[in-house]
């Protein structure tokens, strides 16, 4: 049965979604909930997802939330081709991986705290800004180091196929160029950036389409 996906073009999350569901090869029909309209605090859409977030899966009648747990149901119902290593010390360092950004990085640099940085606490763009690249640069600071420490030759963060780990940084890496972000530093993660891109699943999922 057809997957319905309420997202935003842009939101990092609904893009991680779209991905997944390209690479499992699952048909889906997108519904847009605009944020820059605040259609997410519509009472339509809270009757579905009532954190006001996005993106929400709908499939057999039932709604999904969360990006993470929206993929490892996807992994759960359709294993092939799988998301995560075959090694379980490899498939723990992916999840992990992919909640340090998740859980550390994109929470805070989503719209609802940067609207609130600068609506609220009165930031400049310049300041918002800052607070921005502080905050991805401290991130894949950590993630470049990871990924150097693994010794992994291979194309994506966890070998010869994308994995979930790719499945976030790629959305991330999106989001850190919007915002201007000098990402030189990060020689290994544009390497992986550049591989992924390449790849129709991640093409057919970009914000720019």
């Amino acid at each position: 049965m057809a997957f319905t996906l309420y997202d935003y073009f842009r939101s990092s999350a609904s893009y991680r979604v779209r991905i997944a569901l390209n690479i499992k090869q699952l048909d889906y029909t997108c519904v847009p909930i605009s944020l820059l309209d605040n259609q997410q605090n519509s009472r339509q859409y809270k009757n579905i997802n009532a954190t006001g977030l996005l993106p929400t899966l709908e499939h057999n009648q039932c709604y999904i939330y969360q990006s993470l747990a929206i993929i490892e149901y996807l992994e759960q119902c359709y294993p092939t081709p799988s998301l995560l290593p075959c090694n379980t010390i490899e498939s723990a360092q992916c999840r992990a991986f992919a909640l340090s950004i998740a859980c550390d990085i994109h929470p805070l640099n989503n719209l609802r705290v940067l609207n609130y940085l600068e609506r609220k606490l009165t930031l400049t763009a310049e300041q918002k800004q800052k607070w921005y690249h502080h905050w991805i640069v401290q991130g894949f600071t950590a993630l470049e180091h990871q990924l150097a420490s693994n010794n992994n030759p291979e194309k994506f963060c966890f070998g010869l196929a994308p994995t979930l780990a790719d499945i976030f940084l790629i959305p991330q890496v999106y989001n850190a160029r919007r915002f201007n972000l000098d990402l030189s530093k990060f020689p290994i993660i544009n390497a992986i950036e550049e591989n992924c891109n390449q790849l129709e699943s991640f093409i057919k999922a970009a914000p720019h389409l």
